[in-house]
């Protein structure tokens, strides 16, 4: 008699980002050109300026929000200033960066539970990182040391941290308004995301 599977427990709100954002999730992963063939040295920079122009407007959002709950510790997961570092390792004068055009279409973040759903999506991409860590390794010689920290922020913590918050979210008591509030702002993250890269024409 075999036994039985242990049963891993799912918290609601894990239960309910996973449904609300996994089409919108591979989606635009297909159209991000790491793994295309025409992505050179120069098209990653591109794409590095465009990363930038939406993760510094919507960090700076959070930061400012006064919705991220007290007890999350926001500053480490802050990944702005390692794109910036990696500009400048491209070649991008601090001038020039800052004159980069910034995404103005950003999630709403009114509540604790719209911080936790944009901060998902956030947090989420660190796990993908890892991949494409190796294929611009591999393809463009490029690293942590000159122009690819951002896609191996947290290092060999990449798997921990991620933990970390999802035990952290699954912790929150939420109600089923909070939770649906997770989710709409988990979702529009995404698609601001998206419709800003394309603005940027540096998807494939």
């Amino acid at each position: 008699m075999q036994a039985k599977a242990r049963e891993v427990y799912v918290p609601p709100v894990l239960q309910d980002l996973r449904a609300g954002t996994a089409e919108l999730h591979i989606a635009l992963e297909k159209r991000l050109p790491f793994f295309s063939d025409t992505l050179d040295s120069n098209a990653f920079e591109r794409l590095m300026r465009a990363y930038y122009g939406f993760y510094a407007p919507l960090e700076s959002a959070l930061r400012s929000s006064g919705a991220v709950p007290d007890d999350f510790d926001l500053a480490p997961r802050l990944k702005t200033p390692t794109l910036y570092a990696d500009l400048q390792a491209l070649g991008l004068t601090a001038e020039r960066i800052e004159q980069l055009p910034m995404c103005q279409s950003l999630p709403v973040i009114d509540s604790s539970a719209a911080s936790l759903g944009v901060l998902y999506v956030l947090e989420g991409a660190t796990l993908g990182g890892q991949i494409l860590r190796r294929e611009i390794a591999s393809r463009l010689s490029l690293n942590a040391d000159n122009g690819a920290a951002f896609l191996d922020i947290y290092g060999a913590a990449t798997g921990r941290r991620w933990r970390d918050f999802i035990e952290y979210l699954g912790n929150r008591t939420l109600d089923a308004a909070e939770r649906e509030a997770v989710v709409a702002a988990a979702h529009t993250t995404f698609s601001c995301f998206e419709r800003w890269l394309e603005s940027r024409e540096v998807l494939a």
